[in-house]
């Protein structure tokens, strides 16, 4: 059925096993005792209830997960009464939506804001679709998404864009406007998709309420940065791969610890009450498969993509299963803590698991997305002096050791490490041993700079005398904000950092600030 030819609901109606599946019952929130709850076909909405957009990610060979939510008043809860809403989708082959190939019903529940993530399986590798929603009489705007190719089938290219760290607050989505005009395959956020603080004047915008703590603070604010006709505009072109940072719960929270602050949940339970709505208005507000339901304050976001035989995407979470920051966070001389070969930012469990996956891995390029700096950086100039961010990889200098280790015994195909968090551009080559420059050089970091989130200016004239400590490093940039784009075939990936000329401002202009070559089986980058 065509929703251009009729804008009626299939006579079939629907059955309670429906009513359930899109209830998802297998939450392991206590909500099934509510059902059923009273399902409503032709609801009378506030307002437009597709306020957010739609949305695209995790594409498989054969599937791909397409999300939207009811939300005809996005800012205050979601304006939906407390029923039960059938919620058609189609896709087409067609941009115009006329050769229908996948259609059903999803629907939506208010236990998960209204929200809708439909598995649509059966599709066909490495092809491109069209898909849209309908809730009562009002249709979606039409979302276009693309499957992964076949698992182990030759792919020659693929293209990609990496981007993280957009605060509301302090700019414009611009980079956002001119990414969705790119020619990509896909594109990856590595956190700090929202910011959790309240009002901080100056900036050209504001959040809406004080920082947040409740379920429905975060599905506020969540609300308010998908209202951004740019991001909206980037999330309905292509599929998008997530995965968090800190900024989605606290500022460097770390596991169950809270940031250490005057705030209530510096008590852990308190704490772990705030992570679990966090974590629920995630998925809520992401296009994940509902393989990935929070329960309670636990969700599990670490995950494998592969695109033909040219690359494999290990997507980690360091935030979730992490130990402590050591000596105090920040930045600080390395003290014991920081070689504990205890520590731990991915956790033992999702540690094997990546290791297992380099280690079976056929593919060309072996990507790790995940969040912080893996690579190291002294930030002090001065000699006989050293300063290390303990949030980042510096911090637990044994779990790096351990993934250096095995990408040099296990000689792992062209190791390529994607992080976004620290709001600048850079690009490491990765050391066997960072004191020893000398070392083989296993693999490559490319850092994206923010979408919007600062780099204060007064750290850039440091950082930059800094890099003489660091030979290994062969960029940095702190004063510009964008993405970065990938191009990546089977004799060299290509790294674009791609700048907006400012956040100041609605409008904006979109340059290459530089760009990276990295040749098959030769680890390093090199300028392009």
């Amino acid at each position: 059925m065509n929703w251009y030819q009729s804008s009626h609901l299939p006579s079939t109606g629907l059955k309670r096993r429906d009513v359930l599946r899109g209830a998802g019952i297998l939450t392991g929130l206590a909500i099934t005792s509510q059902l059923p709850r009273r399902l409503v076909a032709q609801p009378a909405f506030s307002g437009y209830p597709f306020s957010l957009g739609v949305a695209s990610g995790n594409p498989l060979p054969n599937s791909v997960v397409l999300w939207t939510r009811l939300a005809p008043n996005p800012l205050s809860g979601g304006g939906m009464p407390a029923y039960n809403v059938p919620v058609q989708w189609q896709v087409a082959a067609d941009e115009n939506m006329r050769r229908i190939v996948k259609s059903g019903t999803e629907v939506a529940v208010p236990e998960f804001a209204h929200s809708v993530h439909v598995d649509v399986r059966g599709l066909q590798p490495g092809q491109t679709y069209w898909y849209q929603f309908k809730a009562g009489n009002e249709v979606s705007p039409i979302g276009r998404t693309r499957t992964a190719p076949a698992r182990g089938e030759r792919l020659d290219r693929l293209r990609f864009a990496l981007a993280n760290c957009q605060d509301w607050q302090n700019g414009y989505y611009t980079a956002y406007k001119h990414l969705a005009e790119e020619d990509l395959d896909l594109v990856v956020h590595v956190g700090d998709y929202i910011y959790e603080y309240g009002p901080q004047p100056g900036g050209p915008r504001q959040h809406n309420g004080p920082e947040i703590f409740s379920l429905e603070d975060y599905r506020n604010r969540h609300a308010l940065y998908k209202t951004d006709a740019n991001l909206q505009a980037a999330h309905a072109a292509f599929p998008w791969v997530v995965t968090w940072d800190d900024h989605e719960v606290e500022n460097n929270y770390a596991s169950g610890i809270s940031e250490v602050d005057g705030e209530p949940d510096q008590d852990p339970a308190v704490f772990l009450r705030r992570r679990a709505a966090a974590y629920q208005a995630y998925y809520e507000h992401m296009p994940l498969r509902k393989s990935s339901l929070p329960y309670g304050a636990d969700l599990r976001l670490y995950r494998r993509l592969t695109y033909g035989d040219l690359a494999q995407f290990n997507v980690l979470d360091t935030r979730q299963y992490r130990s402590d920051q050591p000596c105090g966070d920040e930045l600080k001389p390395l003290c014991d803590a920081a070689l504990d070969p205890n520590a731990t930012l991915t956790g033992k469990a999702q540690e094997r698991w990546l290791f297992q996956g380099l280690q079976q891995s056929s593919a060309q390029w072996n990507i790790l997305a995940q969040q912080v700096m893996f690579s190291q950086f002294d930030f002090d100039a001065r000699p006989g002096v050293q300063l290390f961010n303990m949030d980042q990889w510096d911090g637990y200098v044994a779990a790096r050791n351990r993934i250096l280790t095995f990408l040099e015994q296990q000689k792992v195909s062209n190791p390529i490490v994607l992080a976004g968090d620290i709001h600048s551009s850079w690009v490491h080559d990765i050391k066997r041993d960072f004191n020893k420059p000398g070392s083989p050089t296993l693999g490559t970091e490319f850092v994206a700079t923010s979408i919007t989130s600062d780099f204060p200016t007064q750290f850039i004239a440091p950082v930059t005398a800094a890099l003489s400590n660091n030979p290994h490093t062969k960029f940095f940039n702190g004063a510009l904000r964008g993405y970065l784009r990938c191009d990546l075939n089977r004799k060299r990936w290509r790294s674009d950092y791609r700048v907006v000329s400012t956040i100041a401002a609605p409008q904006a202009t979109i340059s290459t600030l530089a760009s990276f070559v990295v040749e098959n089986g030769k680890p390093g980058a090199q300028r392009a």
